[in-house]
């Protein structure tokens, strides 16, 4: 009786283990996926969602090493879609955002825009990693569309991710940061310092995409998770943190 007991706890043990949700997301959603598990776990309170924010490009090449996750948010598109050409998806490459740039600081009047970058006072900006970090990579192509790049570079101050360059700014690390939207309304960075939207045609778009990791075990509620995420019912959530949603049927 006791041998049918144990094997019924480790039984259960397992199934439970398996249901845990492992998810990869981009830093930008540091804020708004919180959210989205809250609202999940409303519906399914014995959810077990483990969430780790990130570079995508970091994120990228831990999955493509074989990284037990099974969603991941990327904030390049193109990051997801190599990894279905590697054969590491389960489905399809969805693009569930456009995220948007901005100039932030806590210590400087940002109003006037991306010239202020030059002033004297602006000692160190913060851009994310451009090798991995899809904000860091259109923070630099914005400042070439202005050919401000060379003449700022060496004040740059480069983060892993788009939440640790944010975190530069609010710190003192950096004068100025070039970052996520997303980040920029969350209440704890919108409550210190103040930002303006920077002109979209200035760097190629941050098209988000998201997908399903193919693994030996097949985990129903990763799937489920993920079309809450895709569902009308999380597009207020994503448009509250300032991204534009793609429609979805």
């Amino acid at each position: 009786m006791k041998s049918i007991l144990f094997s019924i706890v480790v039984l259960f043990a397992l199934s439970a283990k398996a249901q845990t949700v492992k998810v990869a997301a981009a830093s930008d959603m540091k804020y708004l996926m919180p959210e989205l598990v809250a609202g999940y776990k409303t519906k399914y309170p014995s959810a077990a969602i483990d969430v780790s924010f990130g570079s995508s490009g970091l994120f990228y090449q831990q999955i493509s090493n074989g990284a037990a996750y099974d969603i991941y948010f990327s904030a390049d598109i193109s990051y997801p879609e190599k990894l279905k050409d590697l054969g590491f998806v389960n489905g399809k490459v969805t693009t569930y955002a456009f995220g948007s740039l901005v100039l932030y600081s806590t210590s400087i009047d940002v109003s006037n825009g991306i010239y202020v970058l030059k002033d004297d006072a602006v000692k160190k900006i913060a851009i994310a990693n451009p090798h991995h970090a899809p904000y860091g990579k259109r923070a630099e192509e914005c400042l070439k569309y202005y050919k401000m790049y060379d003449s700022v570079k060496s004040k740059l101050v480069l983060g892993d991710n788009i939440t640790q360059t944010a975190q530069y700014t609010v710190t003192g690390n950096a004068d100025v940061g070039i970052i996520a939207l997303a980040l920029a309304l969350a209440p704890e960075m919108k409550s210190k310092g103040g930002y303006i939207i920077l002109d979209a045609k200035t760097y190629n778009p941050v098209e988000q995409g998201c997908v399903l990791i193919r693994s030996r075990q097949v985990n129903p509620e990763a799937s489920r998770f993920l079309k809450f995420v895709l569902s009308h019912e999380c597009k207020p959530l994503f448009e509250k943190y300032g991204f534009i949603v793609p429609y979805y049927e």
